[in-house]
């Protein structure tokens, strides 16, 4: 699972260390709070335990999970301004407010909602183009207390993702017959990557926006040019060869015999010196 763009699964790294842990006990449901660090760099897992066992967990950047407690904050005061529940007076979909936070390849969806059972904010995290989805629900009654507990977090360990700090060039697109390619460059605590995906007229009818893609580190940017470079260099060459056999064979006739008005090369020519009487 990434966090804010970065690819945080313990599973693969077993040089993870959890730096802090915090847990919040919030109406029926447990949420842990636990500051980790891998050779990629330091992140915030929050995990959801509900009253059946059952989990569920998000992954934030330090500076996402920074931007994440301000938006708490602004969540609860609206929470507060509430009156009382009104059945009759609920959205369809039942969201009272929503924001939405960007981070590399990552969105995050912060939505107050209502329904039968009260007030809650569902924090979802998916990625950009489509991909899995990971939400927590969070009992608005506990914004206040969570959010002071991420930030005891944040002032202990900071907010600061480290890394590239410039702007990154824009993605670009290129059609080549009936296939859409795109490259766009992302940034995760590994470094700076290029996706490169593939999207094809079949796929693109497919309302999940599922493509085939590659991701290649900007440290193997050259040598990855460098080598389409002498394919492409080696496709010319063999192009012109080509031209050039099927030339030849034009000029010289199927059967090597030289065609009727063809240029022949001169034969048995005395070389003419100057002076040399005739």
């Amino acid at each position: 699972m990434d966090a804010g763009g970065n690819n945080f699964d313990s599973g693969q790294q077993p040089q993870e260390q959890e730096l802090a842990t915090k847990m919040l006990q919030i109406q029926s449901k447990r949420f842990y709070l636990d500051v980790k660090q891998n050779r990629r760099g330091r992140f915030i897992k929050v995990a959801e335990i509900g009253a059946d066992g059952r989990r569920s967990q998000i992954f934030l950047a330090m500076s996402t999970a920074a931007e994440f407690r301000d938006h708490l904050s602004t969540f609860s005061d609206f929470y507060s301004s509430l009156g009382p529940p009104n059945p009759d007076n609920v959205p369809d979909d039942g969201k009272l407010k929503s924001e939405m936070m960007l981070k590399d390849n990552r969105r995050y969806y912060l939505d107050l909602k209502e329904n039968s059972r009260g007030r809650f904010l569902r924090v979802s995290q998916t990625i950009t183009r489509g991909g899995p989805r990971s939400q927590v629900a969070l009992p608005a009654q506990g914004m206040i207390e969570f959010r002071d507990a991420l930030t005891d977090l944040l002032d202990d360990f900071g907010t600061d993702d480290g890394g590239f700090k410039g702007e990154l060039p824009e993605g670009r697109h290129l059609r080549v017959d009936n296939k859409n390619f795109y490259f766009d460059i992302g940034q995760n605590n590994r470094g700076i990557y290029m996706k490169v995906s593939e999207v094809v007229p079949s796929l693109q009818q497919v309302k999940s926006n599922f493509r085939t893609a590659i991701t290649v580190p900007e440290k193997c940017w050259t040598r990855f040019r460098d080598i389409l470079a002498d394919y492409c260099d080696k496709m010319n060459r063999a192009h012109s060869d080509s031209a050039d056999h099927h030339q030849g064979a034009a000029v010289a006739g199927p059967s090597g015999v030289p065609r009727a008005g063809s240029a022949q090369p001169a034969r048995d020519v005395e070389p003419f010196a100057a002076g040399s009487r005739i």
